[in-house]
């Protein structure tokens, strides 16, 4: 049976994030981080079935809950997509000081676009998987209609997403050089997309990929849903991203 471990790391604004590290039964081939969709966090259906997938694939995985969310400390309206990044970093320099780096950075929707924009800043990651996730994480803003002209006159409002109310402050996703990083990645990279996702289009999937330079690789989700929320839908993703990522990782645990 594969083994599960709380963890706790400092995050960007100094609050104590929960995160949790999920290790094969046997010697790990490499640890993955994980980053969450937005609002969601390290025990989302998603997050947990690709997690203990990929223990079964002899890959360690350490997800958190971003600040203010979960487990973690913090206010969530204080958070942005900066911090998100800095939270990410200071995850892998958790695992650098207390494990091992991660070699592989896996992320669902907007954290997608997080780990594509963190990556430069863990020099040990081999490659990054992205499921679902945005081309530009100003994408978030149209979940927000019609509270948007609120939050752009008053800095802030309090938006309600699948039933919860959040405190959402946008100070600097219009600020993200998100292309140049893509096309900068000097990574591997997966990405992988459902047509028929109605939160974010398959037009981000195609403009991921058309900027990022090789090697690169895209897979159909087929007919999941953005949150993988059917049955076997995020135990296919993981297979599939320990597949791909095996040729990028080294031959001994």
């Amino acid at each position: 049976m594969a083994r599960s471990q709380r963890t706790t790391f400092t995050g960007a604004g100094g609050e104590t994030l929960a995160g949790r590290l999920d290790w094969p039964t046997g010697p790990a081939r490499a640890v993955a981080l994980f980053a969450h969709c937005f609002t969601c966090g390290k025990d989302v259906v998603a997050a947990s079935r690709i997690s203990r997938t990929l223990t079964r694939l002899d890959v360690a995985v350490m997800r958190f809950d971003f600040t203010g969310l979960g487990e973690s400390d913090g206010e969530f309206a204080n958070a942005n997509f900066s911090s998100n990044v800095t939270d990410l970093v200071r995850a892998a320099g958790h695992l650098r000081n207390t494990v091992v780096p991660p070699s592989l950075l896996i992320g669902h929707s907007l954290g997608g676009s997080a780990v594509l924009a963190a990556a430069s800043q863990v020099p040990e990651i081999r490659a990054v998987a992205t499921i679902g996730a945005p081309a530009d994480p100003r994408h978030v803003t149209g979940l927000f209609e019609p509270d948007q002209t609120r939050i752009e006159r008053d800095g802030e409002a309090t938006v309600y997403l699948a039933g919860r109310p959040f405190r959402v402050r946008l100070t600097d996703i219009a600020r993200q050089p998100q292309a140049r990083r893509i096309a900068n990645l000097n990574r591997a990279l997966l990405v992988m997309h459902a047509p028929g996702d109605t939160i974010v289009s398959i037009d981000n999937a195609r403009d991921i990929f058309d900027t990022a330079r090789h090697p690169k690789s895209f897979v159909s989700l087929d007919d999941a849903d953005h949150l993988l929320s059917k049955p076997g839908e995020a135990e296919y993703a993981a297979k599939v991203i320990a597949a791909w990522v095996d040729r990028y990782l080294p031959a001994a645990p």
